[in-house]
């Protein structure tokens, strides 16, 4: 279950990765960022899933 604060994160965590990928179409930040937090659906601590899905998108677009 998503809750209100880490929808806010992943939020933030889109706005990082578009600052640092200018050139890279919001759309494809998008799905990497929704690819990465399916990763996690249905585990139950939830603190930390907003950073572990920045850093396995950011290295997912820095590959691309």
């Amino acid at each position: 279950m998503t809750t209100t604060t880490e929808h806010e994160h992943i939020d933030a965590v889109r706005d990082r990765l578009a600052a640092l990928f200018p050139d890279v179409p919001a759309s494809v930040i998008d799905e990497t960022i929704a690819a990465e937090h399916a990763r996690f659906e249905g585990n139950s601590i939830r603190d930390f899933v907003p950073l572990f899905v920045e850093r396995k998108a950011r290295k997912a677009l820095q590959a691309k």
